[in-house]
């Protein structure tokens, strides 16, 4: 939930709602397009995504535009061609550039993908779904590239389902809602996570754990 909550107010603050608001006057020229629509989503999605572009504003998108089954079927094509887009990328294109800027908390997995790829991939895909640098960590990684394409398949079924089935009643509770409500949002998950940032950081700190006790037996 406090995934959820911080990737809303982002989304709401650095204007992907206002984006997404001019749809509904391009929705028309889309839907006519058919398949040439269909193919410059995916495109679009894959091009974009793996190097920053917000993964929020395809998806929303989607069923702004199509109905929700054909959301649905282009949100799970284009995350899966953006993933293998940045996988690749970061692989066989630009690796030793890439290894080196890997965000440090997932290097940390690196053994773990060794060890138990698949469950490993599925984790992280569930945490971090379509973060640009996880799709470059696994390029860079030991994972192989069918375990990394199903492990991915596997965490964005359920997400982007829920999504495109209910991504319109989601944008209308997002374009409606108070100024207020999104400032108290969003103090809220910055409380929350410098709390939780606070505890990890206070058990890390040397001398936390209990000295061990002396024998009480004379020597």
């Amino acid at each position: 939930m406090l995934v959820v909550a911080a990737v809303l107010v982002v989304a709401q603050q650095v204007g992907i709602f206002e984006q997404l608001a001019d749809l509904p006057a391009r929705r028309e020229a889309l839907v006519q397009l058919g398949p040439w629509g269909y193919f410059a989503f995916i495109a679009a999605y894959a091009a974009l995504q793996p190097f920053g572009f917000p993964a929020t504003v395809f998806t929303l998108s989607a069923p702004l535009i199509w109905s929700w089954p054909v959301a649905f079927g282009l949100s799970l094509a284009g995350a899966m061609a953006a993933s293998v887009v940045g996988f690749l990328f970061a692989r066989f294109v630009a690796r030793d550039f890439v290894a080196a800027r890997i965000p440090r908390r997932f290097r940390k997995y690196d053994e773990a993908l060794g060890r138990r790829a698949f469950v490993t991939v599925l984790l992280l895909r569930i945490a971090f779904l379509m973060s640009s640098p996880l799709h470059a960590f696994f390029g860079v990684s030991k994972v192989g590239f069918w375990t990394h394409l199903w492990g991915s398949l596997a965490a964005y079924v359920l997400p982007l389902f829920l999504v495109s089935l209910y991504g319109e009643r989601i944008f209308d509770v997002a374009t409606s809602a108070p100024r207020e409500l999104w400032i108290g949002l969003g103090v809220g998950v910055v409380v929350i996570a410098v709390g939780v940032w606070v505890y990890r950081r206070r058990r890390r700190m040397p001398g936390r754990d209990p000295a061990p006790a002396e024998d009480p037996r004379p020597s």
